[in-house]
């Protein structure tokens, strides 16, 4: 596998004239291949996936960010990958948001902690490729994401996504709220949270742009929802704390509208410690959405990075997502190819109708709106 890799480094060390193995040409060869891997598009480009694994085992580490263990099982698909390759990852912040992703790889730009891999709300993977932040790349299953999911250049592609959901400790609250009507009861005062600030936040995003959908918006249209948040706000229902399993098991947002897969996990997660969490994905606002993949442009880990990706869409990567009730972007191929683990799919939360999606210049226009208006229309 090394041989297959190297070969342009040992024509480069030829025609400089150099000889034998000292550290100074072990130290060049190793520049080269990184530099081979930063440039590659596929695997294809390093040499095939032999070489690909070769290069980033020769790296050792990747870097991530922001990927909290109890997110779409993201704690196993770690372990896995780290096992599987040899492979140390290093983590950081991982409570953090979309937003802190993107300034990580601005601020750490050259640095050795810089993240390698992004995992970003749509929103925020279409403004970092505008940026020109991103390194484009096609993993193996390429022709398997379908074409409205993917950047045509491969800057970011689709991973896993959902519904937004309304969940709610059954313990705590007498009768569930199943709509975002439901919400604005004088019940829930002071007891419905988003993930998050909708302008830093993908999955807080979502559920604005589901409650715009709710109150006569459109994918082009978010104010609605924004109204709707200041009416809860003023209402008192709405609290300005970001939902998290914490707050969820301290009984502070005992209503959280969130992504279905991490309420439906939630609702295994805590149901030894006393809270019956119920899952409800509301008819009024049917939203459904993928977070994104993306390799940083300059990550310190080049072939790490990418074969990140290649495991992420692998059959196996796609399955552990699924284990944390996410909806993998390959379930349709591997459910015909009878690759997806049927007990998994059966267990996802039930929703009617196929899924619709915003375009990239919808939501590029949303979050503006978004961006002018939300701070003012919760505030006080």
């Amino acid at each position: 596998m090394k041989r297959v890799l190297l070969v342009s480094v040992a024509a480069l060390v030829a025609a400089a004239g150099l000889a034998g193995c000292g550290s100074s040409e072990k130290a060049k060869e190793k520049a080269a291949a990184t530099t081979g891997a930063a440039e590659a598009r596929s695997a294809k480009d390093l040499g095939g996936m032999d070489a690909l694994v070769a290069a980033a085992k020769k790296e050792g580490q990747l870097n991530v960010i922001t990927l909290p263990h109890d997110w779409a099982n993201y704690g196993e698909i770690l372990k896995k990958f780290s096992e599987k390759y040899g492979i140390k990852i290093n983590e950081a912040n991982p409570d953090g948001s979309s937003a802190d992703e993107i300034n990580a790889v601005k601020n750490l730009k050259g640095q050795d902690r810089a993240p390698d891999v992004l995992d970003l709300g749509s929103a925020f993977a279409i403004s970092a490729a505008k940026e020109g932040l991103l390194a484009p790349y096609k993993v193996e299953k390429w022709d398997e994401i379908p074409a409205n999911q993917k950047d045509a250049d491969g800057q970011w592609f689709n991973d896993y996504g959902g519904y937004v959901s309304i969940g709610c400790d059954a313990k705590k609250i007498a009768v569930c709220p199943q709509t975002f009507a439901d919400l604005l009861k004088p019940e829930y005062k002071g007891k419905v949270a988003l993930n998050g600030n909708p302008t830093k936040s993908g999955s807080a995003f979502a559920g604005v742009y589901a409650a715009a959908l709710a109150n006569g918006g459109t994918f082009d249209n978010i104010q609605p929802g924004i109204d709707f948040f200041g009416k809860l706000k003023a209402s008192g229902n709405y609290i300005p704390v970001e939902s998290t399993p914490a707050t969820i098991e301290k009984g502070e947002t005992p209503i959280s509208i969130d992504w279905d897969y991490l309420n439906a996990g939630y609702a295994d997660k805590f149901k030894d410690k006393g809270i019956d969490w119920k899952v409800a994905v509301p008819a009024d606002g049917k939203y459904a959405n993928y977070y994104n993949q993306a390799i940083n442009k300059t990550a310190p880990h080049p072939a790490a990075a990418r074969l990140w990706e290649e495991f992420l869409y692998s059959d196996e990567g796609q399955n552990l997502w699924l284990k944390g009730y996410a909806r993998p972007v390959r379930l349709p191929k591997m459910v015909a190819a009878k690759t997806a683990k049927g007990d998994l799919v059966g267990k996802l939360p039930k929703v009617e109708g196929e899924p619709k999606f915003p375009t990239p210049d919808q939501i590029t226009a949303v979050k503006k709106v978004l961006a002018d208006s939300w701070t003012k229309a919760v505030q006080g």
